[in-house]
């Protein structure tokens, strides 16, 4: 079955760096957008960046200028390069896709198992 696996969690100072890493797997016929979401203690889900299949690309306003998402389509992956890093930008990360696993499937969503980012010095 089609599985999403993140990597690249972990902790790191303020205004420091992390690279965070998605790979799809599985029966995977085509993908329409992969995308993070993160999650804080006692906070909604909220979208952080997000690639779809037209190359349009969309981040969170707090993020901007800090954090670059990129897809390789080839390959079913998708990376989060995050700069700058805040005490704030501490959460859960969860890669999400849409994927069809065959040309008269339907598209379904997929959410990985998150990885923790911790900002703190």
């Amino acid at each position: 079955q089609v599985q999403l696996v993140e990597s690249g969690g972990g902790l790191v100072q303020p205004g420091g760096s992390l690279r965070l890493s998605c790979a799809a797997s599985g029966s995977i016929y085509s993908i329409n957008y992969m995308g993070w979401y993160r999650q804080a203690p006692g906070k909604e889900r909220e979208l952080v960046a997000a690639a779809t299949g037209g190359r349009d690309i969309d981040y969170a306003d707090s993020v901007k200028g800090r954090f670059t998402i990129s897809r390789d389509n080839e390959k079913n992956t998708v990376s989060l390069q995050m700069n700058a890093l805040k005490p704030e930008d501490t959460a859960v990360y969860y890669c999400n896709a849409d994927i069809r696993s065959g040309r008269l499937f339907g598209y379904m969503n997929y959410w990985g198992q998150g990885t923790q980012v911790t900002v703190s010095s």
